[in-house]
């Protein structure tokens, strides 16, 4: 059996569920990590389409046809992007290599507007997941979340509802079986 590998949080980095976390917003959940520091830390849940679009939740937007994801349950009345459009988008943060968070909301208006933005370019989402300083260590030590390095085919993947026990099968099969954990283990 292959070692275990434990990472620490950072920038770009995912935390992806243990199998067991009940928690209705967290069940199952693949966040990739945005911020991470003295301050707290900052993600956007990955697998978690809701099922409005984005122009069902901002009016003064150029018709754009893609999900609305939740982000998580901090400050769910905003709204957040991570895109692939890099520096062109003013006030972009970059994450990880080729995957952008945030920047000019009226400059991407534009770019939608002009086509110079696709839709498997960018991905948005309804709030955000938080934690204040230190809390997410103690949640690491309590073992409620894994944490990995992240792809871009994850990020903005096709198969939302698949992620979860994707990212864990490429950790290694040492966590692949923790993939195939059912949902509720009452029932199995």
């Amino acid at each position: 059996m292959r070692k275990l590998i434990h990472l620490e949080p950072k920038v770009g980095r995912i935390l992806v569920s243990e199998p067991f976390l009940m928690d209705s917003y967290f069940k199952r959940s693949v966040i990739l990590l945005g911020e991470h520091g003295e301050e707290g830390t900052v993600g956007f849940i990955l697998n978690k389409p809701t099922d409005l679009g984005l122009n069902d939740a901002l009016e003064d937007f150029p018709p754009f046809e893609v999900p609305l994801y939740f982000g998580g349950p901090v400050q769910t009345d905003t709204i957040h992007f991570l895109h692939t459009i890099g520096a062109k988008l003013e006030g972009s943060k970059e994450i990880l290599p080729g995957i952008w968070w945030g920047g000019s909301l009226e400059m991407l208006k534009l770019m939608i507007d002009t086509h110079q933005v696709g839709k498997d370019d960018i991905r948005f989402f309804a709030g955000y997941s938080g934690w204040e300083p230190n809390q997410l260590n103690d949640e690491l030590r309590s073992k409620t979340w894994l944490v990995s390095n992240c792809q871009k085919v994850f990020a903005f993947s096709d198969h939302p509802e698949d992620l979860w026990g994707e990212v864990l099968r490429s950790m290694g099969s040492s966590y692949a079986v923790l993939a195939n954990f059912p949902e509720d283990p009452s029932l199995n």
